[in-house]
């Protein structure tokens, strides 16, 4: 059976993360069916497992340009054809699901996968599902407070007595089916937000941070409040999890992942920024400036991937990198070789370094 704490906290972890966008190829101009794309997360998926990376997540979005809406259905059907890739979400937009049927579809998962199911909740940088699922959007930060307590006794009890605001209450409540993990193992995603991560450590919860961009230095203040918090609570420090969530893209020389990351890069983000109002400009130029060994977008050769997340590691001392490689309408093809580089020539480098100095 595949736990949390299964993994030794000296092996680094890999793994990839999809939230299954459906966007033209900006080099053809042809968008694929969500049939289609469905069919390719769960190919990926599939790559991954075989080539030996440790985790595969699913976004969850409620609208018409993205391909999962459930993730719990998808993960399920990448169970199927997997054997030993764990499955999460990044994450589970937590204030507008049912904390019951989300723990009761992940115990399933985890019953199906034979152990290897996890919860990423997060209050998410998309607000779609608030109305759709009836939730007012003024109660944002009530709702995630709520929710949170009431899924973590989920976890750890067999019937539950629970009274809040934004649900009817449980009296003696069987909560089934258990999942063969115990517990079932629960993260924190953590965007822009200090008290999201202070939270997290003071829950004593993984947290998985969201570095796309920008100076990782800047997020180290994040990590420090989450270990600072998670030690004040008198949680086990051997239990302490970081992981960290980036976009990237791998190809065999740093030339070849610029030219062909950079149109499906700026393809991912100019329809977001223009619903936000907002123009997304970012030139070659400036764009190959972002992929710095100081930057935290991970484009680049398997060298400049290795050398990018041991500074990360020197920084957050944390224990997983989950990449976002598929995005902006890239083709199949392309995120299959990014796949195979990165758990064939930067994950054995990375894992084998990080343990030489922990010696």
């Amino acid at each position: 059976m595949n736990t949390q704490n299964d993994n030794p906290q000296h092996e680094f972890e890999f793994g990839l993360y999809t939230f299954g966008e459906l966007l033209p190829d900006p080099q053809t101009d042809k968008t694929i069916s969500a049939r289609q794309r469905l069919a390719e997360i769960i190919e990926a998926a599939k790559l991954a497992d075989e080539a030996g990376l440790n985790v595969f997540g699913l976004g969850e979005h409620h609208r018409l340009d993205f391909a999962v809406t459930a993730p719990p259905v998808v993960l399920a059907a990448i169970a199927q054809v997997t054997k030993n890739i764990r499955l999460t979400t990044a994450t589970t937009v937590l204030s507008t699901v049912d904390p019951v049927r989300l723990f009761e579809d992940f115990a399933t998962l985890d019953l199906l996968s034979d152990g290897r199911a996890e919860i990423t909740a997060g209050r998410g940088a998309f607000v779609e599902s608030f109305p759709l699922f009836g939730y007012d959007l003024n109660d944002y930060q009530a709702l995630f407070e709520e929710k949170i307590e009431l899924l973590l006794q989920l976890v750890a009890k067999e019937r539950i007595t629970w009274s809040g605001e934004f649900r009817s209450p449980l009296q003696n409540a069987e909560i089934a089916p258990r999942p063969l993990q115990n517990p079932l193992p629960i993260w924190i995603g953590v965007g822009g937000s200090v008290e999201s991560a202070e939270r997290a450590g003071r829950l004593g919860l993984p947290m998985g941070i969201a570095l796309l961009s920008g100076n990782p230095a800047y997020y180290k203040t994040f990590v420090d409040i989450y270990k600072q918090a998670y030690l004040n609570a008198g949680h086990d420090p051997a239990q302490m999890r970081i992981s960290v969530n980036s976009h990237g893209y791998i190809a065999k020389t740093p030339q070849e992942a610029l030219d062909e990351f950079h149109p499906y890069y700026v393809n991912y983000w100019t329809p977001l920024m223009r619903e936000r109002g907002r123009s997304f400009n970012l030139p070659r130029s400036a764009f190959d400036i972002n992929t710095r060994p100081d930057e935290g977008l991970a484009v680049g050769s398997p060298e400049q991937l290795i050398e990018k997340i041991l500074y990360q590691h020197e920084l957050f001392g944390h224990h997983r990198f989950v990449g976002q490689i598929d995005i902006g309408g890239q083709p199949f093809s392309r995120v299959a070789k990014a796949i195979e580089l990165l758990a064939t020539e930067v994950a054995p480098v990375v894992r084998r370094e990080i343990k030489r100095k922990s010696l």
